[in-house]
């Protein structure tokens, strides 16, 4: 193995940088992206009761997506010359997602557990959402991709639990 010395500095000229909010904003959805990621898996390894089976793939697809969706965020933060910080610590102390129970958890407080979940991540995507496309359109191209998918998500695992015309929020008919 030969290790090649760099004696001069090597500079690289990006046509663009993120800001420092632009990379508070990134580092934000990250970090809740890598918590949906593990909250889903704590889901999915406690959830009993009816429809056990549906729910539990569903959260397969919620943990995979969460995870794709973090390392799209996390490549882009590196594109941009921002370092992200997914380490266990950090997402303890900077998540907006709520706690998820230790124990074991009935599959219809599951339901709206997860929901809530993705939607705390998707409240973060919406609130960061209109400075990011101010600085950095493409990373806010990336923000509407995972809205998309999370909040699909939601109202496919909210659905169990939703009684016809009676739950809330109602739907909009026109």
């Amino acid at each position: 193995m030969t290790q090649t010395l760099h004696t001069e500095q090597h500079v690289a000229k990006p046509p663009f940088q993120a800001s420092e909010r632009l990379a508070t904003h990134l580092q934000a959805l990250l970090v809740d992206l890598t918590d949906l990621h593990l909250v889903g898996k704590q889901a999915h390894w406690n959830v009993v009761g009816p429809n056990f089976r549906d729910l539990h793939l569903q959260l397969d697809e919620v943990v995979d997506d969460a995870r794709n969706f973090s390392d799209t965020v996390a490549e882009r933060m590196r594109a941009l010359y921002v370092t992200p910080d997914a380490r266990a610590a950090s997402v303890a102390a900077q998540t907006s997602l709520p706690e998820f129970p230790q124990t074991e958890v009935d599959t219809a407080e599951t339901v709206d557990r997860i929901v809530a979940a993705i939607y705390a991540v998707a409240g973060t995507g919406r609130r960061i959402h209109d400075e990011v496309d101010a600085e950095d359109p493409t990373s806010a191209d990336i923000i509407h991709t995972i809205l998309e998918r999370l909040e699909q998500l939601a109202w496919m695992i909210d659905a169990e639990n939703r009684v016809a015309n009676r739950s809330l929020p109602r739907p909009v008919h026109r």
